[in-house]
């Protein structure tokens, strides 16, 4: 029986009505504040996480995981191609021409990085396909001189579809009558857009039409690499040139987008770090709860010492109360954060259509909706944060308590 002391005579604690309200009410208020710090912090990270695939959707679907390019230039590319389909890591491969220039119109100048693509090849390792707003990848024809734009670049050109840019590169052509630099016509065939910084910089057109502009031949740039996970491409960028020999050379898509996605990172956790402490304030009210149980039930603590209660068992009851209170709330707030995470999309287009109000405007950011992905991993490092919190919190009145001295206690019951 005294081994089961501590469960029964702890949760009999959190049952009972007691004689001091005010003790009850900061009991609530503890469980209350753990519920919300819980909840909130499953909420926040969930969107944190929904904005941080959107972001690794677009931008990562657009920028190659990686690049393999050869230090003479690459022509006989199909084979490589071939030879690098059959890893494992890789899922996709394309060749491309890149080449830096400046659209100009009207008077208008914006530079960009015009990517030369095989459009039947380019849906294996881009997303640009599923995001075109007018024409197709289909419509850049070799010969045609045909260009795509992104929705940012044409908005400040001030041109669309069938419209006519001059697109001019670095290297300058020697004439007769000087120095020029090279320019050519193309007609804007398609505009993309991915709601990122990439619709301001980036334009597609045929890889033969970029290999005649550039002066290559039959030459490419190198080959795009699609990989079934983005986190190996640095690892696996290495093997492939360890493989492939000295003649090679790489590059993955962490030396132009790394920093963003550290940042990232970085942000989740300090707003978990700052929210951890609203669930670290709400279990540390449980030391006051208990602390004034405790003094509430020396009597108590007094005839169950005297009955053959060890110390030991004496805080075995408050840290069981304590811990019942904290559960109590986690769970709530479990499961409230849960569903918020999983419905707060619905829930906010529900608020934008009934007070007529846009919380994210798609002219302003990349996304129109709140997006929201909810993480078991997320979820359980929570728990157990806010259960070692209130562990920690009961430890102290435990410890007041099992000082209590019966004879102290009842010398004037």
């Amino acid at each position: 029986m005294l081994d089961r002391l501590p469960f029964l005579v702890g949760l009999r604690y959190v049952r009972a009505k007691r004689r001091n309200h005010f003790i009850s009410f900061i009991s609530l208020t503890s469980m209350l504040g753990l519920m919300l710090g819980v909840a909130v912090l499953i909420l926040v990270l969930s969107v944190m996480n929904g904005f941080d695939h959107e972001l690794r959707t677009r931008i990562l679907g657009m920028v190659p995981h990686a690049k393999i390019e050869a230090r003479d230039g690459m022509v006989e590319w199909r084979p490589l191609a071939e030879q690098l389909m059959q890893r494992d890591r890789v899922e996709g491969v394309a060749p491309y021409v890149e080449q830096q220039g400046m659209f100009s119109v009207g008077g208008r100048n914006e530079g960009a990085m015009v990517n030369g693509i095989h459009p039947e090849w380019e849906d294996n390792v881009s997303i640009i396909g599923d995001h075109m707003q007018q024409g197709e990848l289909a419509d850049l024809v070799p010969g045609e001189w045909k260009v795509v734009l992104g929705s940012m670049l044409a908005r400040r050109l001030g041109v669309g579809v069938g419209d006519r840019v001059t697109l001019l590169v670095p290297e300058a052509s020697i004439t007769p009558a000087g120095v020029f630099p090279r320019l050519k016509r193309f007609t804007v065939s398609g505009i993309f857009s991915v709601g990122a910084d990439l619709d301001a910089t980036l334009a597609y057109a045929n890889i033969e039409d970029m290999q005649t502009l550039g002066r290559l031949g039959d030459a490419i740039g190198g080959l795009r690499l699609e990989l079934d996970d983005l986190f190996v491409a640095g690892s696996e960028t290495q093997a492939i040139l360890n493989e492939l020999g000295p003649g090679y050379r790489g590059s993955d898509w962490t030396y132009s987008q790394g920093n963003l996605f550290q940042a990232i990172q970085m942000e989740k956790r300090m707003i978990a770090l700052l929210l951890t402490v609203i669930i670290a304030v709400a279990a540390f009210n449980i030391v006051s709860t208990l602390v004034m149980v405790v003094t509430d039930k020396r009597a108590d603590i007094a005839i169950l010492r005297t009955i053959g209660a060890t110390p030991r068992s004496i805080m075995g009851i408050f840290i069981v109360q304590g811990l019942a209170i904290g559960l109590i709330g986690i769970a709530v707030g479990v499961a409230v954060g849960v569903l918020l995470a999983l419905t707060i999309s619905d829930l906010i287009a529900w608020v934008e259509s009934a007070l007529n109000i846009q919380f994210l405007d798609a002219g302003v950011y990349f996304i129109s909706d709140l997006p929201s992905r909810l993480h078991f991993e997320d979820v359980r490092n929570i728990v157990l944060a806010a259960f070692g919190l209130t562990f920690l919190s009961t430890l102290y009145p435990a410890w007041r308590a099992a000082r209590v001295q019966p004879a102290d206690v009842l010398r004037y019951e």
